[in-house]
């Protein structure tokens, strides 16, 4: 009997795997020519140590992480680093705005800096295509 339970419980979560598995592979998708961008600071700009980012975006919507509405996401900035793997969820390589915030303060030491958006679903992955910005650079002083 025992034996009967232990395959029935085993083949049980070797389903619920295999069906997470699926789910994660399908990544929502973005709109054609959807696009995410900076709109301040600009390309180049010398800012205070302390300075506000404000996202913009065209083409699709702003929606809470965990709040699953097509073709909506939430901001994740990258700063200073290079692009993450676009397959999957995003994590501490950015900072996550999954309230939908639009805009940020951001704290940086002097000296250039990087930064750059990526669109990301409900699940914090990268749409289909994925949806990110041009790096732009930022001189902190």
């Amino acid at each position: 009997m025992n034996k009967i339970l232990s395959f029935g419980l085993l083949l049980t979560l070797s389903l619920a795997v295999q069906i997470v598995s699926a789910t994660e592979l399908k990544r929502s998708l973005s709109i054609e020519n959807a696009q995410v961008y900076i709109i301040t600071p600009k390309n180049g700009e010398t800012v205070p140590t302390t300075f506000k980012v404000v996202f913009g975006l065209s083409g699709m919507g702003i929606s809470p992480a965990g709040f699953n509405k097509k073709f909506t996401g939430h901001h994740h900035l990258l700063i200073d680093g290079k692009t993450p793997d676009l397959l999957k969820p995003l994590g501490g390589e950015v900072k996550h705005f999954g309230g939908g915030q639009t805009e940020a303060f951001v704290t940086l030491p002097k000296g250039k800096h990087t930064l750059s958006l990526i669109l990301g679903d409900y699940l914090h992955r990268p749409h289909n295509p994925a949806v990110v910005s041009e790096e732009i650079i930022v001189h902190v002083k």
